[in-house]
């Protein structure tokens, strides 16, 4: 089992009565409940946070993008890349998970800025692509209709300007470049590993899965149940392909804590991860899934599977139930996460020991824990044969 520690970066300090008057943290949330002396408090201590976990010998850490929002507070997580790259141990991957294709306006600036890192890490990044949640469409007013089409043509733009030779023009449907010719060009060769974070859509999985990419998929925001489909599914798909799926090329992005005994982790984790539901996930179903952003098949099981997540006020313990958080003594979560693994198939978990409220001390004393108790009982750990019956 391979472990990255990942950070969402939250303004923690909203005021948690926001949504007496507000029905999101996301889009139309006022900024003017954004504190700046706050927030430049909040990064610095995020980026100690990801430092620490680097230290302790994660074998990576993680960061993503999202727009206009409380719930992260990361824009430009290339920036966020930069800072850390100096800092962490040579040893330490940096996974930007991802960029959100659609809504950019120019891929070869992505592919650019991911090339510079690939060269300041001598090869330690981890690339994301994603379409980007539903709310960033909104955020960015960017047609979801166009959501698709938009990635793999931007996804094309930039596999091509890692791997072929420039100068070399660029005429497609949304991007038109007359040289695209990189400077740098990528350290790692072809390319650096793409990684592809979903909520579990059918035709990110078989994009993902497709035999002439094979990117690595990482289920994120989801239950236990959806996990296992989608685990099954991208399997399924790889051997339509013509080959076996790896373990290494299944994920899970998924939020833990661990503390001393059960009782402790329940009552120090408790507070914070149900804010984490309820206060920064808020958000009305027509802005996750706006109309167009994808088909109808992946609309109906994604809505299915959201319902246990954005539906109604969330606690803790039905988290724990339906397998969206992980919460107990260091043995409680090496069993839980090897029975996920059994039942899942695949070897790479990123590690959500931040979330919501958490605090600076809790933050801290979790990757502690996590690092010295959980990792290292669990890092010879591989899934075994993975029947369909357990996944079913």
């Amino acid at each position: 089992m391979r472990f990255f520690f990942f950070h969402l970066m939250p303004y923690a300090d909203l005021d948690p009565d926001y949504d007496k008057i507000h029905p999101s943290s996301w889009v139309t949330l006022p900024n003017s409940y954004y504190d700046p002396a706050k927030g430049a408090a909040l990064y610095h201590r995020y980026l100690d946070e990801l430092e620490y976990a680097a230290e302790l010998g994660f074998e990576g850490v993680g960061v993503n993008e999202h727009h206009q929002n409380a719930y992260g507070l990361m824009p430009c997580p290339n920036v966020f890349a930069g800072m850390l790259v100096r800092k962490i141990p040579d040893t330490a991957k940096i996974a930007v998970l991802g960029r959100a294709l659609p809504v950019l306006a120019n891929p070869l600036s992505v592919a650019e800025e991911f090339a510079v890192l690939d060269n300041i890490t001598r090869g330690r990044l981890i690339t994301g692509f994603v379409r980007g949640i539903g709310a960033e469409y909104h955020s960015l007013a960017v047609n979801p209709t166009e959501s698709h089409e938009r990635f793999h043509e931007a996804h094309d733009l930039v596999i091509a300007a890692w791997t072929q030779p420039g100068p070399f023009p660029w005429e497609g449907k949304y991007y038109h470049f007359p040289h695209v010719n990189l400077w740098p060009r990528v350290y790692q060769q072809p390319h650096p590993p793409v990684w592809i974070p979903s909520q579990g859509s059918r035709e990110t999985i078989e994009f993902a899965a497709d035999s002439a990419r094979r990117y690595t998929y990482l289920q994120t925001a989801a239950p236990a149940a959806t996990l296992f489909k989608t685990m099954q599914s991208y399997r399924d798909e790889a051997e339509r392909q013509g080959y076996q799926a790896s373990p290494d090329q299944l994920g899970w992005s998924i939020k833990i804590y661990v503390a001393e005994t059960d009782a402790i982790a329940r009552e120090e984790a408790k507070p914070h991860i149900e804010s984490f539901a309820n206060k920064f996930l808020r958000m009305p179903q027509e802005m996750l899934l706006p109309p167009g952003y994808t088909s109808m098949a992946s609309m109906k099981g994604l809505i299915q599977s959201r319902k246990t997540i954005t539906s109604g006020y969330r606690t803790m313990e039905q988290m724990l139930e339906q397998g969206t958080f992980i919460c107990g003594s260091p043995q409680t979560v090496i069993e839980q996460l090897a029975e996920y693994q059994r039942r899942g198939g695949f070897n790479i978990v990123m590690a959500g020991l931040h979330f919501g409220t958490l605090p600076h001390a809790l933050t801290m004393k979790n990757i502690e824990i996590f690092a010295r108790d959980v990792m290292p009982a669990l890092k010879s750990a591989v899934p075994g044969h993975m029947p369909r019956a357990a996944a079913e």
